[in-house]
């Protein structure tokens, strides 16, 4: 099993970050390794149940289909690889006074045991770790110059 997190603190509230992360589509704004992401059916808002599809560089399948396994509002989202319960995203906010610390992890499987897992590691950990901390400080960029007054960009 393959696992990537990280975390960083944000000058903002828990309700504005984690407004950013339930809108899924702008998932790959802020996430670099991700090339798309969606609902299953747009017309259901996110909640317990919904199904998200994703494209991605995270090993394995190039579309990967999660379910959403908990959700609690400007706290925690964490999905669970619909075809594989080794696949996992989780977000997570801490708020601390007026900011916040967001929390990403993500596990997915590597397969043939660890000489497997050392080998993925030194393929695309170090890519992936990377792309995951970079996606950490544009989400901050982001949901930072978003609650700005003058923000021009307010309506991404």
């Amino acid at each position: 099993m393959a696992m990537l997190a990280d975390s960083l603190e944000i000058e903002t509230s828990a309700e504005d970050a984690f407004a950013l992360i339930a809108e899924v589509e702008k998932w790959p704004l802020w996430l670099g390794f991700l090339r798309s992401a969606r609902l299953a059916d747009p017309r259901r808002p996110l909640q317990v149940g919904s199904e998200i599809i994703v494209r991605s560089s995270i090993p394995g399948e190039e579309e990967q289909h999660y379910e959403v396994d908990a959700l609690i509002g400007n706290f925690h989202l964490s999905l669970v690889g619909l075809y594989s319960v080794r696949r996992r995203l989780d977000f997570r906010i801490e708020r601390k006074t007026s900011r916040s610390k967001v929390h990403v992890r993500i596990d997915y499987p590597a397969y043939h045991g660890r000489a497997g897992a050392w080998l993925d590691k030194v393929r695309n950990g170090r890519k992936l770790n990377a792309a995951l901390e970079h996606s950490l400080v544009v989400f901050r960029g982001l949901v930072e110059y978003h609650r700005a007054p003058d923000a021009c960009l307010a309506d991404l």
